[in-house]
């Protein structure tokens, strides 16, 4: 079944494996998760825990906020999230979810908000190829056809110039290096979605064989 917790990415660094290699590894900060709501078939229609993330002041939680978390007896979450593929007789509210429900050798996969970019070309957003820049050629970073003379319209979904990042991502299967369950850090290897001190979602991979 499938496993998860919540965590901030702290940065990238390196460490060195027995065998000598080099390995690049993101560092993800995953503090004590509360599970807050258990959701069954029978109440909700369907099967999945929700899980908090790091405390937020009482004064910025409204009053159905505070009676929700009471229910689990810990204090208002400032990130809430539902993992479903879970056994939920596994789990019971108020219950702590830790990093060491992973291992080393686990693969995961990380989902996060990208890091925003603000407004691209077509180059930098879609990759697409530059025109000469030379012997007069007027067409350099510019966005090509806008499509066929026919339909007098350009189409939805043309790839075009316009606001790039900031959307959801994950990145499947990332083995994970080590486990710190001292420290509460999960080092995977590879980079993973958004900028530091970014919240992520690191569940079991759905395609990890």
């Amino acid at each position: 079944m499938g496993k998860g917790i919540l965590g901030r990415k702290i940065g990238m660094t390196q460490i060195f494996a027995e065998d000598g290699r080099l390995i690049p590894v993101t560092v993800i900060e995953a503090a004590p998760n509360v599970v807050l709501q258990k959701k069954t078939v029978e109440s909700d229609g369907y099967e999945a825990i929700q899980i908090g993330f790091e405390d937020k002041r009482e004064k910025l939680a409204n009053k159905p906020e505070k009676g929700h978390v009471a229910k689990a007896n810990t204090a208002p979450k400032r990130f809430i999230r539902e993992l479903n593929g879970v056994n939920i007789s596994e789990f019971e509210v108020g219950q702590e979810i830790k990093v060491d429900i992973f291992a080393e050798g686990d693969l995961v996969d990380v989902t996060g908000i990208s890091k925003g970019k603000g407004f691209q070309g077509v180059i930098k957003r879609h990759g697409q190829a530059r025109g000469p820049m030379t012997h007069g050629s007027r067409f350099h970073r510019r966005p090509g056809s806008m499509g066929p003379v026919d339909p007098a319209k350009v189409f939805k979904q043309k790839a075009l110039p316009g606001r790039m990042g900031g959307e959801k991502v994950t990145v499947q299967n990332l083995p994970i290096v080590k486990v710190d369950a001292e420290r509460n850090l999960i080092l995977v290897k590879g980079n993973v979605p958004g900028p530091k001190k970014a919240m992520l979602e690191v569940k079991s991979g759905v395609k990890a064989k």
